[in-house]
């Protein structure tokens, strides 16, 4: 399966990621999406965690990174069905509330 998976529609620029957002994919992954928000232009990104099933720190960085970029490029950011494993991570991070 592919690790990232990259949909647009009606503006909203939507990135599924699967499996383990560790150093690998989250390099891989940021590449890939900073690619296409510069590109694409979107009003809205969202990023869709419902496939990952594992995430460390470089997962954080992904997504405080990503938040950022968007706040650059006049894009709303979201986060949609992160599993609870990502959500404990994020509220222990004090990023919950963030999105």
């Amino acid at each position: 399966m592919e690790d990232t998976e990259i949909l647009l529609s009606e503006g909203t620029l939507e990135v599924k990621l699967c499996g383990d957002i560790d150093h690998h994919l989250a390099s891989s992954a940021r590449n890939k999406i900073d690619k296409e928000i510069a590109k694409i232009r979107p009003q809205k990104f969202i990023l869709n965690l419902e496939n990952v099933e594992f995430m460390d720190s470089s997962g954080l960085g992904l997504i405080l990174g990503r938040f950022r970029f968007c706040k650059e490029h006049n894009c709303k950011f979201a986060i949609k069905n992160p599993p609870k494993s990502v959500m404990r991570i994020l509220r222990v991070a004090g990023m919950e509330k963030m999105f």
